[in-house]
């Protein structure tokens, strides 16, 4: 443990009467190691999809369910997962969910046939929604003050990085497991670090004192469960037409979240526990606007990643390794500068935010530019560095926003206020990872060699998403400088402060 981790903590936490758990910073890292693993097969898998059809002899609607299932199921369970463990015992949820998701990454890994691998990459999704609310949650509960940042930080970054590593580790996978049964190791690769997680996770991660809020609203399960599918399922189909064959969804899943929103706050009127409680986005100071930047950027952020796949590997002839290293720079970026953003949040606010996203825009703006008009010999090098600068943004966006948006949520609804944010980010990808490819393609239907235009107006696109996620967060920094306060630990962090205990 680093002398800032061990003496570092806020000091009027301690005066409230927060006892710090001495593992905390231990068990961090495996929280943080299994929501990289449960992030990182988000995209990991879209390099290995033209080895898997022609292994399993799919079809492309079929195995597209391979990358889309997954998601899908991902964020259907995340506020859900959030609650129960809030309610229940989030160490107990996250093991359990992380046992799943390593028994059902050996499923993928061994399935021998395309019907069976998607089954097993569903069941893959719904374990990891339910582990990832938990690793919020689990900082909210085991940090405070000045180190809740930083913590919050490192798990900004693997959020961040998970999403623009995917391309370049399937890539590396698929070079170094020779033969054609290599992208099975894509899966299995999970199960080993999977295993080390649990044992540690056993040990280190701290037990949740019961609250007793231990109902669970089932019609909201329900109710919130339709409306993210009817919302999400048109998006996930959207390759096989589903956006125009099931556009209807659309004003169905708004009006089952309206009913939602309406059956929260009549249980909340009879001084019942709601799944999620309204008073997250009006008592809560930055979390309703944070969730509303966070699902914006996603749109812009998590599609271009595979437009770039696609114009390197189909436009410019190169291998997935190679496709995957030509955007680790932005990573590098990201990892660099969310280190250091966790430690500047408290100083600066949303004004890193602000910055942050001005950095993206201009370094995937700048990288659009050059791929379309630099010559096509030169263009991806002169790129690397400007990628670099755009991840250096990109690090100052996921970290901070999400240490603003949970940091005053009450240590009781941390569950489900970070699986709501989590489902806002899910849908969020969902819609950029439809919306910019289809335009790639649709450039590519009139003009079948014009990849760099097809790239340049997918990019375009995605820049239009944060450049709304940049005017959100600029609102909220002007109006936060008309209003300006101290930021005080929040009250109820105290009032319902768990106690740490380590199974032994």
């Amino acid at each position: 443990m680093t002398a800032s981790a061990a003496g570092g903590h806020d000091q009027g936490a301690r005066e409230a009467g927060y006892e710090p758990d001495p593992n905390r910073w231990r068990a961090l890292w495996v929280t943080l190691v299994a929501g990289f693993m449960s992030l990182l097969d988000v995209s990991i898998v879209a390099v290995a999809l033209p080895t898997i059809q022609r292994q399993l002899h799919a079809s492309a609607a079929e195995v597209q369910w391979v990358v889309s299932g997954y998601a899908l199921s991902f964020g259907l369970a995340l506020v859900t997962a959030g609650r129960l463990g809030d309610a229940l015992d989030r160490r107990r949820i996250f093991l359990l969910a992380l046992s799943g998701f390593v028994l059902f990454s050996a499923a993928c890994g061994a399935a021998p046939n395309i019907a069976l691998l998607v089954a097993a990459r569903l069941a893959q999704g719904l374990a990891a929604g339910f582990m990832a609310p938990q690793n919020s949650a689990l900082i909210q509960q085991m940090f405070r003050g000045g180190e809740r940042g930083r913590a919050f930080g490192f798990f900004g970054a693997t959020v961040g990085i998970s999403s623009a590593v995917g391309p370049l580790t399937g890539g590396l996978i698929l070079a170094l497991a020779d033969g054609a049964q290599g992208w099975r190791w894509i899966f299995y690769v999970n199960v080993p670090i999977g295993i080390l997680a649990i044992l540690l996770g056993r040990r280190l991660l701290p037990r949740t004192r019961r609250s007793g809020r231990e109902h669970v609203d089932l019609p909201g399960v329900v109710l919130l469960g339709l409306g993210v599918l009817a919302l999400m399922y048109p998006l996930v189909q959207a390759e096989s037409g589903g956006l125009t064959r099931l556009w209807w969804m659309f004003p169905a899943g708004a009006a089952l979240l309206f009913v939602f929103t309406r059956w929260q706050r009549r249980l909340l009127d009879r001084g019942t526990q709601p799944l999620l409680d309204p008073r997250l986005f009006t008592t809560v100071r930055g979390y309703a606007v944070g969730a509303g930047v966070g699902t914006l950027y996603f749109i812009g952020f998590s599609g271009v990643w595979l437009v770039f796949a696609l114009f390197y590997q189909h436009g410019l002839g190169y291998s997935p390794l190679e496709s995957g290293l030509a955007v680790t720079p932005f990573a590098l970026g990201s990892a660099v500068a969310a280190a250091v953003s966790g430690r500047l949040v408290d100083r600066l606010g949303r004004l890193l935010t602000v910055g942050g996203l001005t950095g993206v825009i201009l370094g995937l703006g700048g990288t659009a530019l050059l791929l379309r008009f630099a010559p096509l010999d030169l263009a991806p090098w002169l790129a690397a560095p400007v990628l670099f600068l755009g991840g250096v943004g990109g690090g100052c966006v996921i970290s901070p926003n999400i240490t603003m948006t949970l940091r005053e949520v009450p240590v009781h609804m941390a569950g489900a206020a970070g699986g709501a944010l989590q489902t806002g980010q899910r849908l969020g990808a969902a819609v950029g990872t439809a919306a910019l490819p289809g335009l790639y393609y649709l450039v590519l239907g009139s003009r079948s060699d014009d990849y760099r235009g097809a790239l340049f107006l997918a990019m375009v696109a995605g820049l239009v998403g944060m450049a709304a996620s940049l005017a959100l967060a600029a609102y909220d920094w002007r109006r936060d400088r008309r209003t300006r306060e101290p930021h005080r630990p929040c009250p109820d962090d105290v009032a319902h402060s768990p106690v740490h205990s380590r199974q032994t």
